[in-house]
């Protein structure tokens, strides 16, 4: 275990779950992006030993920031570094400032309201009062803020537009009660950025950086749950354009079990870095006789190169489950001369 100094903030938050146990933890993690969640998990699962010392530095640093942070909702930078200096001293203070001013530039609240376009947001805020439309108007991007102000009736305009201009502190609970009550309304209508989140190419992703056991392991589980769900998964963690990260010898055994009619057709739209890498492996005379069939072909539909395209990381699959090719992946996948 690396010593606190030289510790990431994924791998303090890490040590921060463990320290504070399953059901403190959970609450929190749940309310993470999906993105830290696998990171933070994958440290969780590859600490082994964490000293006393550690945990309780990184305790303290948590508590001491998450004060920060709520001296800041309260009443500004200037509020917070002169409660914090009193407690902590001035050195401590800007240390802590500095972390959590990062932090809080990362994360605004009403992140739901800014996916949303302003027509939904609109219809989900034009009843309320209008102090709560005040204060979501102020975490919006100032052009969504301005359509949203133009569709309000002109008795609402006026007096939002005079409560945002009055507007100095909010206690950071009715902002998370006001956020927590948008957000249950808006999540039925917004479904931009989220379908990032989670799904084949989430777990895809993670696939790709694990050892090939392991993802053996899970494919396997996941064949005998949904052999759909495993299909989806598999033909989607090699893509064609993943060709040029192959060596030579393995590209050469690839081109003995395709079909020149599904190479030239798959090439027709890849980049010209995966097309040289398949020249560079034949023959001049197979090279030639290649790029004479695929100007041949002429104008070809999208839909048809991506079938021959999947045809052939089919192939590579199968070559690589057999032996015969090597698909570099991280973890312990080294390769031994």
């Amino acid at each position: 275990m690396a010593k606190e100094s030289k510790l990431n903030g994924i791998q303090k938050a890490a040590i921060l779950f463990i320290t504070l146990g399953p059901e403190a933890s959970s609450p929190i993690i749940k309310k993470l992006p999906e993105s830290e969640i696998q990171k933070i998990t994958y440290e969780i699962a590859n600490i082994t030993s964490v000293t006393s010392d550690q945990r309780q530095e990184i305790l303290n640093e948590f508590m001491e920031m998450n004060k920060a942070r709520d001296y800041i909702l309260e009443g500004g930078m200037d509020y917070a570094r002169q409660l914090l200096s009193k407690a902590l001293g001035t050195t401590r203070a800007e240390e802590i400032l500095e972390k959590v001013s990062d932090a809080t530039a990362q994360y605004r609240p009403f992140s739901i309201a800014r996916k949303a376009d302003a027509h939904q947001l609109l219809n989900v805020i034009s009843n309320e009062h209008p102090q709560t439309i005040a204060l979501i108007l102020c975490y919006l991007q100032p052009d969504k803020g301005a359509q949203v102000m133009a569709e309000l009736p002109e008795e609402v305009q006026s007096e939002v537009a005079f409560r945002i201009a009055t507007m100095s502190n909010t206690s950071p609970m009715v902002i998370k009660e006001i956020e927590k009550v948008l957000e249950g309304k808006l999540s039925s209508m917004i479904r931009t950025e989220m379908t990032s989140l989670g799904g084949v190419q989430t777990l895809v992703d993670i696939l790709n950086q694990v050892d090939r056991t392991t993802e053996k392991n899970i494919t396997e589980s996941l064949e005998r749950e949904d052999a759909e769900l495993a299909d989806k998964i598999k033909s989607s963690m090699f893509v064609f354009e993943d060709i040029i990260t192959l060596d030579d010898v393995s590209i050469q055994r690839i081109l003995r079990e395709v079909e020149g009619k599904d190479l030239a057709l798959a090439l027709k739209g890849c980049s010209e870095d995966v097309a040289n890498a398949i020249f560079r492996n034949q023959s001049k005379r197979a090279a030639a006789s290649l790029k004479e069939d695929m100007e041949f072909l002429g104008p070809v539909r999208l839909m048809d190169v991506e079938k021959a395209q999947q045809k052939i990381v089919s192939v590579i699959r199968r070559l690589d489950e057999a032996g015969e090719i090597i698909i570099s992946r991280g973890g312990e996948d080294a390769i031994i001369l």
